[in-house]
């Protein structure tokens, strides 16, 4: 089955009706990001996720979004262990929020919050948390989503800005990136782009100043240090294929 928003499979709107008497029960496990290569961040993650990822940004449409490469194969997270465990400190807020999501109409002015009622976690044994109480009203647990949901979204907005001030100010680059692997073909990651480090220091001296106070040089440089990672990228590529090759 087809992924909806890169990690969901059945995306439906969370309502007394249907899901009652339904009941989260929390895991450890990541499997569900085993498949994909890059995780979308917002502005407000730079400074954990530059720690461990190369934060690079996709092309998009409306605004180039910031992501976290986590893969040097389109199909292959390696910050995903082989027991499904998350594998440094930091894990994005994209992934945290998994299985809720918000979803919006046409106009994207109403946000509705959904599950993926695939998600293993979900059960009507009363495993976890209650997603309502005994009078259908949702409970803490599904209030507090709900807050983590609408400060992502308002995290995610602030994010798009950010993005369309990089391209008024032209100081994207599209960049490729060689990979080499022990006993395999080089990958070549393409299809995301880094700030031009020239373009950024002919930038006029009050554009900068202004960039300074609204935090957005400092995004940009947290991006930039982050980019060295692509090193531990490939380290951690090459301890993935060592441990298949050690099981087979």
């Amino acid at each position: 089955m087809t992924k909806q928003l890169l990690i969901y499979n059945t995306i439906t709107q969370l309502n007394r009706r249907d899901h009652g008497d339904m009941a989260y029960k929390a895991s450890d496990d990541f499997g569900f990001a085993r498949g994909i290569n890059a995780v979308p961040l917002v502005t407000g993650e730079f400074v954990a996720a530059s720690i461990d990822f190369a934060v690079v940004f996709a092309p998009n449409e409306d605004a180039p979004m910031p992501v976290a490469l986590c893969g040097v194969d389109a199909d292959n997270n390696v910050f995903v262990g082989a027991d499904g465990k998350w594998q440094v400190s930091y894990t994005p807020a994209f992934l945290r929020r998994w299985p809720f999501v918000f979803s919006t109409d046409a106009a994207a002015e109403t946000l509705t919050l959904c599950i993926d009622e695939r998600a293993p976690g979900f059960n009507r044994e009363g495993r976890g948390e209650r997603l309502f109480d005994s009078d259908g009203e949702a409970t803490g647990f599904t209030t507090r989503m709900l807050d983590f949901l609408k400060e992502f979204q308002t995290q995610h907005e602030r994010t798009k800005a950010f993005g369309r001030k990089l391209n008024e100010l032209d100081l994207l680059q599209s960049v490729e990136a060689q990979i080499a692997l022990p006993g395999q073909q080089a990958r070549t990651l393409t299809g995301f782009q880094v700030v031009d480090r020239d373009k950024l220091k002919a930038l006029p001296a009050e554009t900068v100043e202004q960039m300074f106070r609204s935090d957005e040089l400092e995004l940009i440089y947290l991006h930039l240090f982050s980019v060295r990672n692509l090193e531990r990228l490939r380290e951690r590529a090459v301890q993935a294929i060592t441990a298949a090759a050690a099981s087979e």
